[in-house]
């Protein structure tokens, strides 16, 4: 297996992971935590589920760095719009910086005060950090499909 198929792999299965777990965290678990105001339990996912979903995250944040520039050598032709492939490398930038930017303010701010009183906040980052996790694989599928082309 050549070092690409590799990297993809490993992309992939990090996506599973991240993308799955905030799946079931906004469809299962989050509207058993707010109907029941339990944040001990919400928390509870979190604590396990950051085990495997943050370091999932920087798989993917490594191995996508890999495969961006196997694709686009070189940092700035992933600027360069009239190349389709650098278009879908600078929306998977934005899709990350906009999940980075989710959570670290859940972490500083939102995590540390979480009461039954303030979960619809939570919820507020973890919709839209689940609809962001399946644009990601919704433009790594284009990156085969040329769907967004």
């Amino acid at each position: 297996m050549n070092s690409f198929a590799v990297a993809l792999t490993f992309h992939v299965l990090a996506a599973t992971i991240w993308t799955g777990g905030h799946i079931v965290l906004a469809v299962v678990i989050l509207p058993r935590v707010l109907r029941d105001r339990a944040s001990e339990d919400l928390l509870k996912f979190e604590s396990g589920y950051e085990r495997i979903g943050i370091p999932a995250l920087l798989i993917q944040v490594i191995s996508g760095i890999w495969l961006a520039n196997h694709l686009v050598p070189g940092f700035a032709n992933w600027f360069e719009m009239s190349n389709p492939a650098a278009r879908l490398i600078l929306i998977k930038l934005l899709l990350l910086m906009l999940t980075a930017g989710f959570a670290v303010d859940a972490r500083l701010r939102v995590i540390p005060n979480l009461s039954e009183h303030n979960l619809v906040s939570l919820a507020w980052h973890i919709i839209p950090v689940t609809i962001i996790s399946v644009l990601f694989v919704i433009v790594g599928v284009a990156f085969r499909t040329g769907w967004l082309y």
